[in-house]
């Protein structure tokens, strides 16, 4: 017994404060080579030496039929959204697994200090959230999905406070884009509440400036499900979320 309370003692300790989470180097990113320039093209043959126009299908003839474009093949449509839930690690693992999400990338949003790092916003002094940054395909998901998915995947009721992460960095937000988002947020946010016996406190803002977190904290539950923050708080979250763990 004194050896399981001890476990978990260990356990809860990972998850009390924002400068205990386990740290790793980013690997050495590498330089896209510049592709090699394309052979110069020849200038147009003057006007008397053009192609005769093409004869045009005798009477009768057969019409030959455009094909379809392949949808695969066309270019996705991208919009971008931006949360805040609490650890950007948790959020982050959850919502890039939603179909329609092209990318997710943890950072931070609403603070006055310009190109703060991760130590800065744990500080709690630089006003940020920390935030994920969501493109997607507006044709594949919604942005009243990826809302939905938002209100399902942390508390909404608690403060500057998601679990044993405390401070205003843990906020609950959402910074919208557009007019239309801004419109989409209030209302989701009113039948939301239906959800939840304690009122939301979730604050909805115009987005501001983006800056990315430090290279390690990108895709972190993916590159580091061993460890006790992985282990203890995000399996469990895509556990309950019915989520690939």
């Amino acid at each position: 017994m004194r050896v399981l309370v001890a476990i978990v003692s260990t356990a809860m300790l990972s998850l009390t404060a924002c400068g205990d989470r386990v740290r790793r180097d980013a690997g050495p990113v590498a330089t896209p080579t510049a592709p090699a320039a394309a052979p110069s093209t020849p200038s147009p043959s003057p006007a008397s030496d053009a192609s005769p126009s093409p004869t045009p299908p005798a009477a009768g003839a057969p019409m030959s039929t455009p094909k379809p474009t392949d949808p695969a093949a066309a270019p996705a449509r991208r919009e971008v959204a931006t949360f805040g839930a609490g650890c950007f690690w948790c959020v982050e693992a959850v919502l890039e697994q939603v179909p329609g999400v092209l990318d997710v990338q943890s950072g931070f949003m609403g603070g006055t200090v310009k190109n703060p790092t991760y130590e800065d916003v744990c500080s709690g002094e630089t006003g940020h959230a920390e935030v994920v940054q969501v493109t997607f395909d507006p044709s594949q998901v919604t942005y009243e999905t990826l809302l939905d998915w938002f209100w399902r995947l942390h508390d909404p009721t608690t403060l500057n406070r998601q679990g044993a992460d405390v401070g205003t960095q843990y906020r609950s937000a959402i910074f919208w884009h557009s007019e239309a988002q801004r419109d989409e947020a209030e209302r989701s946010k009113r039948d939301a509440q239906e959800a939840f016996a304690s009122p939301i406190v979730t604050e909805i803002t115009k987005a501001g400036a983006f800056y990315g977190a430090e290279e390690y904290h990108q895709d972190y539950y993916r590159a580091n499900r061993a460890a006790g923050y992985c282990r203890v708080v995000i399996a469990p979250k895509l556990e309950k979320l019915r989520l690939k763990k």
